[in-house]
């Protein structure tokens, strides 16, 4: 771009006159008065983007991490949390920086679309980039089909048993939430619907909460009759896959990071988000687990003995996915928009590519009402990659090349990566990498053994026709305590 365009497009409202705002990647943004955006006029601060990655994080996490420390153990559990708490938000920090580097070296581009793959394409190349692409699209899409079945089977739960409506299907649920999130998915950028994200983490909050309560509602007459695990160097390694995935959310942080309103400040809100994300699951897993001990479900909210306060933490369980939803699904969107060419202004091009992209998630769901094995893997086998491996190999490669191979595009081989780097620094992230590989080898075989075992059944436009009852694998539990699993701390008539 040359003196003159940038002044055309400055004075024609498409270029914000902060500089530091215009840096961007060069394939993913659109720099012609066309299509490029207006300022930015939701920008988020510190703060808020901390909440967004809270909010990321936590969900799924805070039912599931409690059982991480079932298979663990105590001890271990607490160190194996935190040492990914830390290795992750390093890598958070990392993209952070990365970034910033490539925004401050590109000083003349318009706006980002998607971060997360340009950063491949700035430091390692277009193959890497498209790699990178495929990679967190397959992620994203799948979590938001999982975060649509999660929150459906819930809300249908509680439709059929506790308002006594059998009539509604489980199939007419999930398209109805579909229908309910849409208007959210049409809004352009983080920047846009913060306030959903507050009440995601409102949600969670509660969440956490209600757990909190039940756990010590039951804790007089669970601990005194409670046994522990037998935890073995097999099962520990079965937890690691657990607490990668309560951790995870880097796909979505450039996308964050972009529409904050000094995006240096990043750093503030890894911390302050890992933190605050640490401080949701720790206090829970340790109580949960030295109350409930082997007697402890595969979701802590089961072994909650109260119904009303059980029934409650899974309903804002549900609600947070559903926002959270809106949180995934936006890097593939704005990926989307760019491949189709469509203004960064809303109008019917957004409309358009955002519902297809919504109505595909909405098919898969309906095609595999139960998902959840197929994600058991694939989350296996992305999240290491995109939360690890790929955010130190983009530090690496940015830092080992020179200001004038920037300029000239070219990308450091892995030799001159190995010569040029700190060697402190670089064993750190070396053990990040292994260490990440290792864990998503272990857990992507786990999940193809459970793939071989699911059972799935039949797609609900098929049930249409056949009239076939969907029987789902999904199902809230009571689980009572003690070593038998014998405690009904209310005596409810078969609680169990």
């Amino acid at each position: 771009m040359n003196a003159e365009q940038s002044k055309s497009l400055l004075s024609s409202g498409h270029l914000s006159a902060d500089p530091y705002i215009n840096n961007c990647y060069s394939e993913m943004c659109m720099s012609t008065t066309q299509v490029a955006p207006q300022p930015g006029k939701h920008k988020i601060g510190w703060v808020i983007a901390a909440i967004f990655i809270i909010a990321d994080m936590v969900g799924g996490g805070v039912v599931a991490m409690p059982v991480a420390f079932k298979l663990s153990g105590l001890p271990m559990g607490i160190i194996i949390m935190l040492t990914v708490a830390v290795s992750f938000e390093y890598t958070g920090y990392l993209l952070g920086k990365v970034w910033n580097k490539i925004m401050e070296r590109n000083p003349h581009i318009g706006v980002c679309r998607k971060p997360f793959p340009e950063m491949a394409k700035r430091t390692m190349g277009t193959n890497m980039q498209r790699f990178t692409s495929v990679l967190g699209n397959v992620t994203q899409f799948g979590v938001s089909v999982v975060y649509l079945l999660l929150s459906a089977n819930i809300i249908h739960f509680f439709i059929s048993h506790v308002l006594q409506i059998e009539s509604i299907s489980n199939c007419l649920v999930i398209t109805a939430l579909a229908f309910l999130i849409w208007p959210f998915t049409l809004l352009a950028s983080p920047g846009e619907f913060w306030v959903v994200i507050v009440f995601a983490m409102l949600t969670t909050v509660i969440a956490v909460v209600s757990i909190h309560t039940g756990i010590a509602l039951d804790s007089s007459a669970c601990f005194s009759a409670v046994s522990y695990p037998q935890t073995t160097s097999t099962s520990t390694v079965l937890s690691f896959g657990i607490f990668l995935f309560a951790f995870s959310g880097h796909y979505v942080f450039p996308t964050i990071q972009h529409d904050m309103k000094n995006p240096r400040d990043f750093t503030k809100s890894i911390i302050a988000g890992f933190l605050g994300v640490v401080v949701l699951y720790l206090p829970l897993c340790v109580f949960a687990f030295v109350v409930y001990g082997d007697s402890m479900a595969e979701s802590v909210i089961y072994s909650i003995q109260s119904p009303s306060l059980q029934l409650l933490a899974n309903l804002m369980i549900s609600f947070h996915c559903i926002m959270t939803l809106v949180i995934v699904i936006n890097p593939l969107n704005q990926e989307v928009e760019h491949y189709a060419k469509v203004s960064h202004a809303f109008g019917i091009g957004r409309v358009v590519t955002r519902t297809i992209v919504l109505f595909l998630v909405l098919f898969v769901a309906l095609t595999v009402p139960d998902f959840q094995p197929v994600m058991n893997l694939v989350g296996a086998s992305t999240i290491p990659m995109g939360c690890a491996v790929l955010p130190s190999l983009f530090f690496l490669y940015s830092e080992a090349a020179t200001e004038e191979e920037w300029r000239k595009g070219k990308i450091p081989t892995f030799k001159e990566v190995l010569e040029r780097t700190d060697k402190t620094v670089l064993i750190i992230n070396l053990v990040i990498i292994f260490g990440a590989l290792l864990g998503g080898v272990l857990g992507s075989y786990q999940g193809v053994l459970k793939l071989i075992k699911a059972k799935f059944t039949q797609p609900c436009y098929i049930r249409l026709f056949t009239e076939t009852t969907y029987n789902s694998t999904f199902q809230v539990k009571n689980v009572c305590c003690g070593a038998n699993r014998d405690i009904n701390v209310f005596n409810v008539t078969d609680f169990c």
